[in-house]
């Protein structure tokens, strides 16, 4: 996820829209219950407890558990990495039944580097990947060049040919990077309103847009909404406030535009993880449908 304090959200003069306006309190609390159960296509997969963070070695039983909570309200698991655990994650989520979005961490390290790649090729040769994300938000973060960026993917095409490949980055980069959105099978976006400083009330139409920007840049290409979310509690970005009721009710407008448009999307996230403050600030870690408990939040 990033924290992208630069781009702010400008006023728009489209129309607003919101399936949570005008509905009394009870009656939301029962649609997110009712969505939920339901199944919603995606939930990014929180791999990390209290006091854990990236680099620990994550242990299957840990995976295993998390993964049985979120199996009866999803279709997809989307990961992140295929070392230091994370490589459990395709793994248990195939023996449950769900699809996978299998994600290689890239970044300034080429010796990490070659172990994500290596890992990933190796859990779709062994049919754990249905989609394969080459890096998330490379570009953003300028961690490698464009041109590094690209031999990696065209590198995994080669590797895995039949599985669909892509990468993952904010909604605008497709738009700003023709060359990368031609590498790609498909287009995986990151849509955030509330990094944007977007008031809750103009969320939804503000992230409609995003995604139409990221369509009109694939060129026909299937996009994918890769994450996307609101957190519930932790400082205001602008006009952006954290709370229990909107990160409530962004779920719920974003399911719902999901399941009336047919637009797929991995919500962001599932579980609360407290490894997340730092230079995100203490919203990072309020981002989950379940607390750092397992439980669930609204």
């Amino acid at each position: 996820m990033s924290y992208r304090k630069e781009r702010a959200y400008l006023q728009q003069t489209d129309s607003e829209s919101s399936y949570v306006t005008g509905v009394p309190e009870e009656s939301l609390r029962d649609l997110f219950t009712e969505i939920l159960e339901q199944g919603v296509h995606g939930f990014c997969f929180s791999l990390y407890e209290e006091g854990q963070k990236p680099g620990d070695t994550i242990t299957e039983e840990q995976v295993r558990r998390r993964m049985q909570v979120l199996k009866p309200y999803t279709q997809w698991i989307r990961s992140f990495s295929c070392t230091d655990g994370n490589e459990l994650i395709p793994k248990v989520a195939k023996e449950l039944g769900l699809k996978t979005l299998v994600g290689a961490w890239l970044g300034n390290d080429p010796e990490v580097n070659e172990r994500e790649i290596k890992g990933l090729v190796k859990l779709a040769r062994e049919g754990l990947v249905d989609i394969a994300a080459v890096g998330n938000e490379v570009m953003y973060r300028k961690d490698l060049t464009e041109e590094e960026l690209l031999a990696f993917i065209y590198d995994v095409k080669k590797q895995i040919p039949g599985i669909k490949v892509g990468y993952v980055d904010a909604y605008y980069e497709f738009s700003h990077r023709p060359k990368i959105t031609e590498a790609c099978d498909l287009i995986l976006c990151n849509c955030y309103p509330f990094w944007e400083g977007c008031p809750f009330e103009h969320s939804l139409n503000y992230m409609k847009q995003m995604y139409n920007q990221a369509v009109a840049a694939g060129n026909g290409k299937e996009v994918i909404i890769t994450e996307t979310g609101w957190p519930s509690q932790g400082e205001n970005l602008r006009g952006a406030i954290p709370s229990h009721e909107s990160a409530r009710n962004y779920f719920i407008n974003t399911q719902c535009w999901s399941a009336e448009d047919a637009i797929p999307v991995f919500y962001f996230s599932s579980f609360d993880e407290s490894w997340k403050v730092g230079a995100e600030g203490t919203v990072g870690a309020y981002w989950g449908i379940w607390d750092k408990n397992e439980q669930l939040k609204f």
